[in-house]
């Protein structure tokens, strides 16, 4: 029976683990191969691997840190950052990452998700959508699509692009609320309502987890759902210590109950 996902979601700069808040302050937490084989004793469900400047820097996706993670991870795991072109995410794909996660790219050029779904299949392709809350107006809450690390306001409607992926076609929308990343006070139930009703795809949500309740507040709302996080995984306690960790099978199982 298909469950949902629980997903670390690591982000890379400069080669190295770090964590944000509200894509701000990168606090450097570790390397990300030992946390990789930290997570394989853990055997987590899945793993998400995004370089945050590799777009900013034009320097394309890492390579060599892609081979590393391929070699280490026991679970599927999917890599985002500076994909710009076909030949990149065929190459991640040869590499050995089951998915690979566009997301300015996408957005600036719809075209190449449907060149690469193509090529290597639609399934394995995973577009992450960078949203920040605007204002509300006569109580809706509305939400701006951002690129680039956080950095750039696009002038496109997230309701319209998510249409527009569902004529091109994609293995997973992974959607991730700026406003609650590194805030560990829950996910952002509006957003995710306004973008589940328009959209069936696959549906992995990130951004604002801190308790093992967040992830069953999630399950209970929306059933089969992934569920990613940055900050639950390698911060421990008030004052935020590293700590690499993961939910035991006896509490995953506590989170499923009513699904």
């Amino acid at each position: 029976m298909l469950r949902p996902r629980i997903i670390p979601c690591l982000l890379v700069q400069n080669g190295g683990l770090v964590k944000t808040v509200g894509f701000q302050n990168p606090k450097y937490v570790g390397d990300p191969i030992n946390a990789v084989k930290i997570f394989n004793e853990k055997e987590v469900d899945e793993l998400m691997v995004l370089d945050i400047d590799a777009t900013n820097r034009h320097t394309g996706p890492n390579f060599d840190l892609i081979r590393k993670l391929a070699v280490e991870c026991r679970m599927p795991f999917c890599y985002g950052g500076g994909v710009t072109t076909l030949d990149q995410a065929k190459k991640i794909i040869n590499l050995g990452a089951e998915k690979v996660a566009i997301s300015s790219a996408a957005l600036l050029n719809t075209s190449l998700l449907s060149e690469i779904g193509l090529s290597i299949g639609k399934q394995s392709i995973a577009v992450v959508l960078d949203v920040r809350k605007k204002k509300k107006l006569f109580g809706d809450t509305l939400y701006e699509i951002y690129i680039n690390n956080g950095n750039t306001k696009l002038n496109v409607n997230l309701i319209d692009f998510v249409n527009e992926l569902n004529k091109i076609g994609i293995g997973e929308l992974v959607l991730n609320s700026i406003d609650n990343d590194g805030e560990m006070k829950g996910y952002d139930f509006d957003l995710i309502d306004l973008v589940r009703k328009n959209t069936d795809f696959p549906l992995t949500v990130v951004g604002g987890a801190g308790s093992l309740s967040d992830f069953k507040d999630l399950f209970d709302r929306y059933r089969i759902m992934g569920a990613a996080a940055g900050s639950f995984f390698v911060f421990k306690g008030k004052f935020r210590a590293v700590l690499i960790s993961y939910p035991t099978k006896e509490e995953i199982l506590t989170l499923y109950k009513t699904i």
